[in-house]
């Protein structure tokens, strides 16, 4: 795939012929991918997981394109060079390649065996703590999806995950299992902001991703690593408009391959404060990617995600 061709998957036009990004369009996006992914799902767990870092490492290969952004982003968030920044390089598709496996096998068994996966939850009491509606933000990092589940399954309240929607109808028995509290909204659905205004004021939760901007007059610029990138503003907006805190949740692959799920201290969003509330999260990303750089699976340039 060339930069142009990368590019030209990344965006698509509005009405008016404006390009706006298209995050989750990528070559490994495909449901013959997934479907092999799931094919591994009766091996042994370390088993799986063994092929999956074997499959990632030899993967970059086979997507240069996004290997070359890659490299860039480690190279501004970590400063790395030489052997260092290629051993992250191939890292960040290992690391992917091995939650890639656990989203299509692991993620989907029932409540008690994923919470096995788990080796620690910290401050995760604060979701009885937080009453009434919240907004769970998270990013493209470690075992996102995940994290939704489990703090679902914590929080005992119905969630509504917001996603993008995909372009293969195909790929939605593998990405958006409904169940376990736990429902998926397109973001593009004619009432998807009453569904989630309702939601919030019924008490429940509505979860978001906060790394990817949509392209829109909603979308702010704020410092990462040094550098100004988009991100959205719709989630703090929401947050202050129905006055519910915003927690942040991170779920992230220890050296033991199991997960530690994490909530830093929530966000109250005051008026007029939604873009200081915006730049508290992205230095908490900022500050959680710099921990595990190679598991921020972000495959374009945030700092100009238009760019061809």
């Amino acid at each position: 795939m060339t930069d142009r061709s990368l590019a030209a998957s990344l965006t698509r036009t509005d009405t008016s012929g404006r390009a706006i990004p298209r995050w989750h369009s990528h070559a490994y996006n495909r449901a013959e991918l997934y479907r092999i992914a799931a094919a591994m799902g009766w091996l042994p767990r370390p088993a799986r997981l063994g092929l999956a870092r074997a499959v990632g490492r030899a993967a970059r290969r086979l997507f240069p394109a996004e290997c070359a952004v890659i490299r860039d982003t480690l190279d501004v968030m970590t400063g790395a060079t030489g052997a260092r920044l290629d051993a992250l390089t191939v890292g960040v598709f290992r690391d992917f390649a091995m939650c890639f496996s656990d989203l299509v096998t692991t993620n989907r068994q029932p409540p008690a065996r994923l919470s096995a996966h788990v080796s620690r939850a910290r401050s995760t009491e604060r979701l009885s703590e937080l009453k009434g509606g919240m907004i769970s933000l998270t990013a493209h990092v470690g075992n996102w999806e995940m994290a939704g589940r489990l703090l679902a399954l914590r929080s005992a309240r119905a969630t509504h995950v917001v996603v993008a929607p995909e372009e293969l109808q195909a790929l939605e028995r593998w990405v958006r299992r409904d169940g376990d509290g736990v429902r998926f909204v397109p973001r593009t659905a004619p009432t998807v902001s009453l569904q989630l205004v309702a939601a919030l004021r019924r008490g429940e939760v509505v979860a978001v991703q906060g790394d990817r901007a949509l392209g829109t007059r909603g979308d702010a610029l704020v410092p990462f690593f040094g550098r100004p990138a988009p991100f959205p503003l719709g989630p703090f907006i929401l947050a202050r408009a129905l006055r519910v805190p915003l927690a942040p949740a991170f779920c992230m692959m220890g050296p033991d391959y199991r997960y530690a799920v994490t909530m830093p201290e929530p966000l109250t969003v005051r008026a007029g404060g939604e873009e200081d509330a915006l730049r508290a999260w992205v230095a908490l990303l900022e500050e959680t990617v710099r921990l595990h750089p190679t598991q921020w699976f972000n495959f374009f340039d945030i700092w100009n995600p238009l760019r061809d």
